[in-house]
C-alpha cells in the first residue's frame, strides 16, 4: 500500500508556479539566446525588450529549478536546457511544451468543465493552428522513432504485405515498420494538413514508393484497402466511446480475412485509478478536446469483439491490444 502524502507534498501538488515559469522561458526563447554563452539579465532584457527586474526574477527561479545555471551574475544553460530547449538543436522539444502553454486557459476552466460536463474547446489546437500542429508533430516524430522500431519488431510482421496506419500522423510508425520489413507496403490515413508533414518525412526516408498517403476523416471517409494489418496508435483518446466502437467496426470491414487490428494507446486499469500518469492525462484530454476520454483495456477488447474480431488479446498490459479477423 503506498504511503500517504505529507502536507508539504500536498502544497507542492497545488503549486503550478514552476510549470508557468518554465513555459514562459520557452515562449520568450531565453534558452536559445543562451546557446553556448552566458549573459546578464540586463543583456537579455535589452535583447528581447523586456523589463530587467521582472526578467531577473524569472531567470533566478529557472536557476533554482536547475534549468539554468548562474555564475558571477551571468546566466547560462544547463546541459539539459542546451540539448532540449535551444531551437537550433536537433532534439528541441520546446514546440511540444508551447502546445501545453496554449492549453493554459483551458485548464483554467477545469472547474467549469467539472460542473457542466462541457469541454471549453470545440476544435483541437491542431485544427485551429496548423503551424503549431506541424511543429508538434515534428517533436513527436523524433520522440517516437525508437518506439516505432520496437513496436515493429514486437508485432512480427514478416509476410505482411499491406499495413494501414489509421491517424498515422507524421508517419513515424509506418516508416519504422517499412524499414524493419523490406517487403511491407503501408498507407497512412490522416487529415490533409497533417499529411503535408508526413509526406516530407516519407521522402526523407526514401520510402515514397512503399508508403501511400490517404487524406480524409477516418470516421466518415473510406479507408481503402483491404489491408493485412491495421494500426490505431494513440488516436482513441481523442474520441468518445461510441465513435471509437464505430471506428473499430469500420476498420474490421477494411481488413482481409485473417487480418489484424492492433490498437496502441494509454489504457486505464479496471478501477480507473491507475496508472497515475494516465489518470491525469484523462483529465487533460477532457479539458483540451471536445469529446476525448481515456479507456480501459477491456473497453478496447469489447470494441473488437463487438466488431467481429476473434482471438482478441491484450499483448502488452495497458498499452497494446490485438484482434484477428477470421
Amino acid at each position: 500500500m503506498p504511503r500517504e502524502l505529507s502536507l508539504a507534498e500536498i502544497f507542492q501538488l497545488g503549486y503550478y508556479w514552476e510549470t508557468k515559469i518554465l513555459l514562459t522561458g520557452i515562449k520568450l526563447d531565453l534558452f536559445s539566446a543562451l546557446e553556448n554563452r552566458f549573459a546578464t539579465s540586463s543583456e537579455l532584457a535589452e535583447r528581447f525588450a523586456l523589463n530587467e527586474r521582472s526578467l531577473s526574477l524569472l531567470l533566478n527561479a529557472l536557476v533554482a529549478m536547475r534549468v539554468l545555471i548562474k555564475q558571477n551574475g551571468r546566466f547560462g544553460n544547463t546541459s539539459v536546457a542546451q540539448k532540449y530547449l535551444v531551437k537550433t538543436t536537433p532534439e528541441y522539444v520546446g514546440h511540444l511544451l508551447i502546445l501545453h502553454d496554449s492549453e493554459w486557459e483551458n485548464w483554467g476552466k477545469l472547474e467549469e468543465t467539472i460542473r457542466t460536463g462541457q469541454s471549453p474547446v470545440r476544435q483541437h489546437v491542431f485544427e485551429t493552428n496548423p503551424e503549431m500542429g506541424a511543429n508538434v508533430l515534428a517533436v513527436l516524430d523524433r520522440i517516437g522513432r525508437g518506439g516505432g522500431v520496437n513496436l515493429a519488431k514486437y508485432l512480427q510482421l514478416d509476410g505482411v504485405e499491406h499495413l494501414l496506419d489509421v491517424g498515422g500522423g507524421a508517419g513515424t510508425n509506418a516508416i519504422a515498420f517499412c524499414q524493419e520489413y523490406p517487403d511491407l507496403k503501408a498507407t497512412v490515413f490522416d487529415l490533409p494538413q497533417t499529411l503535408q508533414v508526413t509526406e516530407r518525412y516519407i521522402k526523407e526516408a526514401g520510402l515514397e514508393d512503399r508508403i501511400a498517403l490517404k487524406p480524409g476523416n477516418f470516421n466518415t471517409d473510406s479507408l481503402g484497402g483491404p489491408y493485412d494489418v491495421a494500426l490505431m496508435s494513440d488516436i482513441l483518446h481523442y474520441q468518445d466511446h461510441q465513435v471509437n466502437g464505430a471506428l473499430v467496426k469500420k476498420v474490421f470491414a477494411h481488413l482481409h480475412d485473417q487480418g489484424r487490428l492492433v490498437i496502441k494507446d494509454r489504457f486505464l486499469d479496471p478501477d480507473r485509478t491507475s496508472p497515475a500518469w494516465t489518470t491525469a492525462f484523462a483529465v487533460h484530454i477532457m479539458v483540451n478536446t471536445e469529446h476525448g476520454d481515456c479507456f480501459t483495456t477491456q473497453e478496447a477488447l469489447d470494441w473488437m469483439t463487438e466488431a467481429g474480431f476473434d482471438s482478441v488479446t491484450e499483448l502488452e498490459p495497458r498499452a497494446i491490444v490485438q484482434g484477428v479477423k477470421s
